[in-house]
């Protein structure tokens, strides 16, 4: 039997899902702010204590649940990855018509990747990026791997933070760390969107195991890669085998090693986690040698000269005038 929704019944969910029913809350709508593939977010004021936020709500309704499942556990770990690059979670809801909410901080501000062509200077797009990675550091000595790092899910405020949004399709090391007493007994793990073969990530930005599908592979060192591919696209303006490359110069030997070693295609060889990348960011920044680059010889000479070229140039002139004087 053949089923089909009239004009009528698909105007009605297009005009509830565009600006969905907030009464008996204490959310009052303001406007849409985005769309995804399995929500919506809105901005809302939250009338009780008066301040602007974000509502995060499933796109459809939902018969069998699996969405509204998606959308909690999302807001459950968001709740607990209390840093300040990871926006926050304040409370969970349900529409009359029975779809699911979550309410978060309304970040004001822009994307990563429409900020790129107003940052020409390196060490502010590396700025950038060590804070990227300390967010998602904290994510991993939590437990959580977000399996979706790109350019598009970074936002920059107006006051200078910089947040990892759309945790949507993290995986959880350790899923009784979000367990509650109203989450259902299948984990994502058992899910079918994260099934092994099913590719989980954007391509493009997805580390060789993401690509293929293997689920039990990912962990820490493939948000290594998304990062890395993150860090391809602030040094050349492309994610990693991109055809197209902007001339933004030629990166320094030691930068592109820690770049070589985050996008390195098997797991082991790459840093552990974000914050080793993290590390070897800060000391390339503070003028110290990475741990992925392995420096030359005469080139560490060269660079131990000009650190103390001071004493180094007072011994030579010293050695230079007694010479004078011996011939």
């Amino acid at each position: 039997m053949n089923r089909w929704l009239s004009d009528r019944t698909i105007t009605h969910l297009r005009t509830v899902t565009d600006r969905p029913d907030l009464s008996g809350s204490k959310y009052r709508l303001l406007g849409a702010l985005g769309r995804g593939g399995m929500a919506s977010v809105y901005a809302a004021e939250d009338v009780e204590l008066g301040r602007e936020v974000a509502l995060k709500i499933t796109l459809t309704l939902d018969p069998d649940g699996s969405l509204a499942e998606r959308l909690l556990r999302e807001a459950r770990i968001l709740a607990r990855l209390e840093h300040p690059g990871i926006v926050p979670v304040h409370d969970v809801g349900r529409l009359p018509d029975g779809r699911i909410f979550y309410v978060m901080k309304w970040v004001r501000g822009r994307r990563l990747d429409e900020m790129l062509p107003e940052m020409p200077e390196l060490d502010a797009r590396l700025r950038i990026f060590e804070r990227i990675c300390e967010a998602v550091a904290f994510a991993h000595a939590h437990g959580v791997v977000h399996r979706d790092l790109k350019p598009q899910n970074i936002m920059a405020g107006q006051f200078g933070e910089v947040l990892v949004m759309d945790w949507g399709v993290a995986k959880v090391l350790r899923e009784s760390d979000i367990a509650t007493a109203h989450q259902s007994t299948q984990t994502a793990q058992d899910t079918p969107f994260t099934q092994d073969g099913t590719r989980v990530g954007t391509p493009g930005f997805m580390a060789p195991e993401q690509a293929r599908g293997e689920r039990e592979s990912v962990d820490a060192r493939t948000d290594v890669w998304g990062l890395g591919a993150i860090l391809h696209v602030l040094l050349h303006g492309s994610p990693p085998g991109s055809p197209v490359e902007s001339a933004r110069g030629s990166v320094p030997r030691p930068l592109r090693a820690v770049l070589e070693r985050a996008l390195e295609h098997e797991p082991s060889q790459r840093y552990a986690d974000a914050d080793a990348l993290a590390e070897d960011v800060r000391r390339f920044r503070a003028g110290a040698i990475p741990s992925a680059y392995r420096e030359p010889l005469l080139e560490r000479a060269g660079r131990v000269m000009w650190k103390y070229r001071t004493p180094v140039a007072l011994v030579l002139t010293y050695v230079l005038m007694r010479l004078l004087l011996l011939f």
